[in-house]
Formats: C-alpha cells, sequence, structure tokens
C-alpha cells in the first residue's frame, strides 16, 4: 500500500465539505497517479470529468499510461491524456491528463468549464508560469461562475500554509512518503574540469561499487550529449545501457529511459531537471547529480530570455536525492562538497518572477484583466516586466494603448502560442503564407525540431525531410496554428523579414570580425566565423545562448536591410566638430543600430533645441549634469513626494513628462544638455512648485538643520531617509531629536567624532543621550583628550573646537 492510502479517507471528506484542499505529499507517495482514480465516484463529481495538471509532456502521457494500467485498460478510455503535440482522448474519457498550458487554453475558452468537475494541480512546488495563471483564473471561475468546481493542490514541497491561505483557508491533507534510505557522498568538483568530465568519472565510479540503474541529473541538452560521447569511450561493460532523456526527444527514446532495463542489463539514465519529480525512473538505485539546473531568465530591458545555468536549490538537491530511495536503499553522488550544501537558495524562484510575461498579459487581457491585484497569486509579477509586456503587446498591436484586447489581439489568443509567434504565424497569413510563419514557429518552439543548424532555413528543410512521430505531430500541430490564423496560401514571404517583425529588437548587423554582430537591443552576440551565416551583413536572430557581455545565436536567418525601411528612426543630434563649432547630424537607426548617418552642417538655434528635445524623448534625463543645488532640491521633492500626494513627480519619468513646464525654457543659450547651469536646473525644478506651497517646501522639508552652532545640509537622499553627518560635539545641548515632514520623520544622525569619524548612528538623540553616551564618551576621552566629554550632554554648550592648552 502507498502512504497516499492513508489520507484518501480525510482527502475525499474534506472536498465533500468544501470545493477546494491542499494535498502535501513527498515524491513516491503515490498521488499524481492514485487520487485522480480515487475520486472517480465521488457523488460530488456527478458523472464531471476530472482534470490532471501536470508540468511536462512526459510527465503527463507517463501518469495517464499509468493509471489506465491499473484500470486495465488502454490510454484514450477512462483516463486520457492531452499535451500540444499529442492527445489520447476518446468518448468514455473521465481523467484528462493535461499540461498546464493546454489548461490556460481550456479556461480562457470555456470559462465556466463546462463537463468538468474538479481540476488537480500536481506538481504545483514547481511553481511555473502557467500552473500559476491557471490556479487563479480558475478560483476565479469558482467564485463566480462554478461554485461546485473542485479544486485540489498537490505539491511536495511547497509554503503549504501560504496555498491555503490563498484558496480561503482550503483544509491542508498531508501525506507521508515511502523513501528507503539513501547514503548521500560528497565528491567535490574543481570548478576548472568540464562537468561532463567530472560525471562521466563518477558514472564508472559507480557502477564499480554499486548495483542497479543510475539516474544521472545535468543542466541541459548539450551536457547530456557529451557525457554520452565521454561514456561510449570509457565504460568498458556491454551490459549497460547508456540513454538520455529531456523533452525534445522522441517518445520512443523517452520510453526507454523510464522503463525498467532489460534482465541482465544496467541502464545509465542522462536527465535534465524534468526526472526531479513526476516521473518515476524504474531500477534506479544510484543517483549522481551535478548540482546544475538550467532555467530561463527574461531581461525586460531587452526582451530577450537567455537560459542561465544556476546551482540547484537545497529542495531540488533533497527531490533529486530521493530518486536514489524510490523502490530499495540507494546511494547519491553530489558533485560538490557538503558544506556548499548550506549555500543552496531554498527554493528555486517561481517562473512569474523570472519569465517574459508577454503572454501571461495577453491571457489577462482576454479574460477581461487589466492588472493582477484582484487574482488569486502566491506572487505578484515584478511590476516592470508587467509594465514591459504590456508594451510589447502594444508594439504587436494586441493591446490598445488602453490595456485593452484588440481584434489582432483576440486573433492571436486563438493560437495557442505566446504572442511574438503567433503575430508572425497572423502576418505570414495575411501576406499568404500561413504555412510558412506556422512551421517556423513549430522550429522555434520545439527545441531541436528540424536539426541544429543555425540557419533557420536549414532548420526548415531538415523538417521537411524528418519522417519521425515527433516531426510528423509537429507538422499537425503547425497546420493547426496555420488555419487558426486564417490559413492564406500563395505568398512568399522572406523568413528573415517575419522574423524581425516578431523579435525586431533581435535584428542584428555584422561588426568587426566575421561572425561578429550588435543587436538592435544594444546587445553584441556572436556566431562561428565559419558558419555561412556570418557572411551576412543582416540577420533576424531568433534565439540566443546566454553570456555575460554577448550571446551566442543559436538561430537566425539572412534579412534583406529593405525590408527593414519602415522601421527605421531619424534623429537629429547635435556633434562638436574637431574645430569646436557645433553640428547638426542626422541619423538612421534600428534601435541601437546605426544604419547610417549625415552631417546636416550648423544648426540653428530651432534646430538645437529641437535635437535636445528629441535627446530627452529619446534616452532620458541622463545626459542631463545634476549639480549639488538642482539634485539637492530634486530629493527634497521626492521626499515629500513620498509623504504626500500633492508635491510634484520627480522621477525620471515624472520629469520627462512635464518636460515642457520645467526644461523646455532651460533650452534657449545652450548646446548640449550637460551645458545646463546648476541654478538654471534649480530654478525649473522650483518652478513645478506651485507658488502657494514654495513656503511649506521649506518648511517640510529644509535645505540644512538649524544646530546650536549654525546649520548643516541635510541629506534627503541618503539611504534610509533624511541625514545629516554631524560632530557628536556640536549637538551638545541639544535634548529633542530633529525631524522634518511636519515632524514626522526623524533626521537620521549619523554622530562624528572630532577627525569625523563614524560614532553613533541614531534617530533618538535624547535616548542616545541616556544611554550608549557613557561609553562613547569613555572611547572618546583617551581617543581625544582634548576635546571636552561632558558627563551629562544635554547640559553642556555645543562647541567645535579643543579645550585650551593647560585646561
Amino acid at each position: 500500500m502507498l502512504p497516499i492510502h492513508v489520507v484518501l479517507e480525510p482527502l475525499k471528506a474534506a472536498l465533500e465539505a468544501g470545493n477546494a484542499a491542499v494535498l502535501a505529499a513527498p515524491p513516491g507517495a503515490g498521488k499524481t497517479t492514485v487520487v485522480p482514480l480515487a475520486l472517480l465516484d465521488a457523488a460530488w463529481l456527478d458523472g464531471g470529468k476530472i482534470l490532471v495538471l501536470e508540468p511536462r509532456r512526459l510527465a503527463a502521457r507517463a501518469a495517464a499510461e499509468r493509471m489506465a494500467a491499473t484500470l486495465g485498460e488502454a490510454t484514450g478510455d477512462t483516463v486520457g491524456y492531452r499535451t500540444r503535440l499529442q492527445s489520447r482522448i476518446g468518448p468514455k474519457t473521465r481523467i484528462e491528463v493535461i499540461t498546464e498550458g493546454v489548461f490556460t487554453r481550456m479556461i480562457l475558452d470555456d470559462p465556466g468549464l463546462e463537463g468538468v468537475g474538479a481540476v488537480l494541480f500536481d506538481e504545483f512546488h514547481e511553481r511555473s508560469l502557467d500552473a500559476d495563471l491557471g490556479l487563479a483564473l480558475a478560483r476565479e471561475a469558482q467564485g463566480l461562475l462554478r461554485e461546485d468546481l473542485r479544486l485540489l493542490v498537490m505539491s511536495a514541497t511547497l509554503d503549504i500554509a501560504g496555498v491555503s491561505k490563498l484558496l480561503d483557508g482550503a483544509p491542508v491533507i498531508e501525506a507521508g512518503g515511502r523513501m528507503f534510505p539513501v547514503q548521500t557522498r560528497y565528491l567535490g568538483r574543481s570548478p576548472v574540469e568540464r562537468i561532463e568530465d567530472v560525471v562521466a568519472r563518477t558514472v564508472v565510479q559507480a557502477l564499480g561499487e554499486e548495483g542497479g540503474s543510475v539516474l544521472v541529473f545535468l543542466p541541459g541538452q548539450g551536457e547530456i550529449h557529451r557525457t554520452a560521447q565521454r561514456l561510449a569511450e570509457r565504460l568498458r561493460d556491454p551490459a549497460v545501457d547508456v540513454v538520455p532523456l529531456y523533452g525534445a526527444l522522441d517518445r520512443e527514446t523517452q520510453d526507454r529511459a523510464i522503463e525498467p532495463a532489460p534482465a541482465g542489463r544496467r541502464k545509465v539514465v542522462l536527465a535534465t531537471s524534468m526526472a526531479e519529480t513526476s516521473l518515476t525512473i524504474e531500477g534506479v538505485r544510484v543517483v549522481i547529480d551535478g548540482g546544475l539546473s538550467r532555467v530561463p531568465r527574461f531581461e525586460p530591458s531587452s526582451g530577450l530570455t537567455r537560459l542561465a545555468t544556476v546551482r540547484v536549490s537545497r529542495s531540488s538537491a533533497e527531490q533529486r536525492r530521493g530518486r536514489a530511495g524510490r523502490t530499495e536503499p540507494g546511494v547519491c553522488y553530489r558533485l560538490w562538497d557538503e558544506e556548499a550544501t548550506r549555500g543552496l537558495v531554498p527554493h528555486q524562484r517561481p517562473e512569474i518572477l523570472e519569465a517574459d510575461l508577454t503572454g501571461f498579459a495577453l491571457d489577462l487581457a482576454r479574460w477581461g484583466a487589466r492588472t493582477t491585484d484582484v487574482l488569486a497569486l502566491l506572487d505578484q509579477p515584478p511590476a516592470g516586466a508587467f509594465a514591459e509586456a504590456r508594451k510589447a503587446l502594444q508594439r504587436l498591436g494586441a493591446l490598445d494603448e488602453a490595456g485593452g484586447l484588440t481584434a489582432h489581439g483576440l486573433r492571436l489568443t486563438r493560437i495557442p502560442l505566446p504572442p511574438r509567434l503567433a503575430h508572425m504565424i497572423a502576418a505570414a497569413s495575411d501576406a499568404g503564407d500561413a504555412a510558412l510563419g506556422a512551421r517556423m514557429a513549430a522550429v522555434l518552439s520545439e527545441p531541436g525540431l528540424g536539426g541544429t543548424d543555425v540557419d533557420l532555413r536549414e532548420r526548415l528543410r531538415g523538417l521537411a525531410r524528418d519522417r519521425s512521430a515527433r516531426a510528423r505531430d509537429a507538422v499537425k500541430l503547425a497546420d493547426r496554428w496555420a488555419r487558426a490564423a486564417g490559413g492564406g496560401q500563395g505568398g512568399e514571404i522572406d523568413p528573415g523579414a517575419l522574423l524581425s517583425d516578431a523579435f525586431p529588437e533581435r535584428v542584428a548587423r555584422a561588426r568587426g570580425k566575421p561572425g561578429e554582430v550588435l543587436l538592435a537591443s544594444g546587445r553584441g552576440a556572436f556566431l562561428d566565423p565559419t558558419d555561412l551565416l556570418a557572411r551576412e551583413p543582416w540577420l533576424a536572430v531568433a534565439e540566443l545562448g546566454g553570456g555575460e557581455a554577448r550571446d551566442r545565436i543559436r538561430l537566425a536567418a539572412p534579412l534583406d536591410p529593405a525590408t527593414l525601411e519602415a522601421r527605421i528612426a531619424i534623429e537629429d543630434r547635435l556633434s562638436r566638430e574637431p574645430s569646436g563649432r557645433m553640428a547638426l547630424r542626422r541619423i538612421r537607426r534600428i534601435g541601437a543600430i546605426v544604419v547610417d548617418e549625415k552631417l546636416m552642417g550648423a544648426p540653428d538655434r530651432a534646430a538645437v533645441v529641437a535635437a535636445l528635445k528629441g535627446e530627452i524623448e529619446r534616452d532620458g534625463l541622463k545626459a542631463i549634469r545634476w549639480g549639488e543645488r538642482a539634485a539637492a532640491l530634486r530629493a527634497r521633492l521626492a521626499f515629500l513626494g513620498a509623504l504626500e500626494d500633492s508635491w510634484p513627480d520627480v522621477t525620471d519619468e515624472g520629469l520627462r513628462a512635464t518636460a515642457e513646464t520645467w526644461l523646455w525654457p532651460l533650452l534657449d543659450g545652450v548646446h548640449g544638455l550637460d551645458a545646463i547651469p546648476d541654478s538654471a536646473l534649480e530654478q525649473g525644478l522650483r518652478a513645478l512648485v506651485p507658488w502657494d506651497r514654495q513656503r511649506a517646501l521649506d518648511a517640510l522639508a529644509p535645505a540644512r538643520l538649524e544646530t546650536p552652532l549654525g546649520s548643516v545640509a541635510i541629506d534627503y537622499a541618503a539611504e534610509g531617509g533624511p541625514r545629516v553627518d554631524i560632530r557628536v560635539q556640536e549637538l551638545f545641548g541639544v535634548t529633542v531629536h530633529p525631524a522634518v515632514g511636519g515632524g514626522r520623520v526623524p533626521v537620521t544622525l549619523a554622530l562624528l567624532s572630532p577627525a569625523r569619524r563614524p560614532v553613533q548612528v541614531t534617530k533618538d538623540l535624547p535616548g542616545f543621550w541616556a544611554g550608549s553616551w557613557t561609553a562613547v564618551r569613555s572611547e572618546m576621552r583617551g581617543r581625544y583628550p582634548r576635546h571636552p566629554w561632558p558627563e551629562d550632554p544635554t547640559q553642556a554648550e555645543a562647541t567645535s573646537r579643543a579645550k585650551p592648552r593647560g585646561t
């Protein structure tokens, strides 16, 4: 009996009494395949379907096949599965195991989820963006349309209390695990040694030391293939099979990885993190953990998602270790030192905090939500990334300026792909070749489809030649996308032009050495100098590999620059010639790429002002040289703006929006933004403050703090709030702590020694005099004996001088 059987009755009772529950059960407890079957006869289900959500296609198929086998049936009878590429659903299917992305499409198409009685979110601890969004939408549908709909969140490791609170205090049922003892052996790894070499050596060692099959965790497909090559050279035992396991493999190869090894043989499975949960790989009692994982990281500033190789979290490391003890005592080899385990983060960051949110924002717009505040989300998306996603959708024409869904946006939601790829297919359909756009989208969204050539045209030819089941499924899927876009045949389209339309920030122009390019986003990228695409002057880049300063181009197509004319922006810039005279240059550019530039001659005053305004509108305020007076006033206004709504917005965005009031009048007579005098900037900022608030500005946020010996400047830009750095002796006799903002905000006092070295930082000067002063006085008397250090500083006279000699 599996551990999950112990809690089935409490779980059934919870779902009978309410419409939501949380099930906490570690890997191996049996929750994925036992719970759905146990709920089939529930009275509240009333013949409705159960949807079981899985994070990966392989897990969905494996779970469905396991449940069908338990019933003695084929998949597609009582239990079926549905993924993007495959579907095994029949008229009698009551349990559908589906991927999380498929569920998002289902609930957007039918918010009432007609015919569905329960939705089970399996492996929710992985916190994928689709799972977070799916649960939020299901919760809202439950509240508005389907109070009878049951929601069950199942997780191995998670903030269970947080999920329960998200579901309005849903009951939590906890099941124990079933794991045999696992011995952990730390082997360490030199940072200069390639992971493939260490893993291959450890596999040979483990096969010699232990029996059973071996599961190896590697960060990605490239490392898996390189490790397989090294093992082919080192392994001498013909009874050992080396099998890869990652998402882009065909079904037959994946099945070889998860099935038991034939009698008399052993198996080494080289897997990505997809093998951490959901899947049971038969016969494994040895795990080798490289300690690395590959995760997507989105950069809103560049619009690019890169795959970053990171250290695993502690929870992931434990999940991996547990794979060795599923059926018998096992061993886990960790390729790091034991003390490094304490430095691992507890959990990987949820995808909603790291991912490209354009698809998320488009789904919300289709749902009718323009903000995320009202949705039941464990984590709100970063405001900057969400705003950038909405801007990207507006550039695609999917959202209007108010954030509402346009007709084009609605069209994109009918194509179950990320918005950029859906837009690409729609554009191809409008140009008369929807099939080309759809097959391009298939190659871009399915790793390895069509081969590994960098040239997208070669990948498309490879897909046309490929007769594998995976390729056939992908082509069928692409045909459905093309039909969803409206068809369109008979046109001739350049793949590069289509790519550049969907990913304008990835237009690239050759520069420097062969293979070196500059992207419109401003980043550098490269491909091998021997690649044929390295000779192309312009490229449309589809896929990039991560790098610190530049990226490797993994997929691209040649680009005819004539197709880019409509995207060229024209700007006039001032420059100082070697003679010292100012000149006006007209620059044509695509993002950071300068297409060409032309000297327009000496500018008149109107041209100078227009060029300076254009620089602000294009690049913001970074060219302005903020002097001490203007910067101080800006900090004071920012402080007041945080206290009260009635003050001007002096953020970069706010100042750009009000430039006509405070900045444009300052442009007369200057030939560069950095030449605006500090005093003029200060007066410009004061122009933003209504006349009746000028006195309040000085009263609520005075520029200087009055002291017994005069005054000292207040730093309103300091971390932690307004701050003053002052010698402690200059505050003798002060018994009330200074405050600003009408007495609401105490000034941070950084108290200094006579040599202006830090003594104490306080927001409670009377408390300092009454408390810490005794110890400070004792130390200061020893260091600075010629200065006064009274026992009671509240009764002493402030001073900045030493005592006269002889006293």
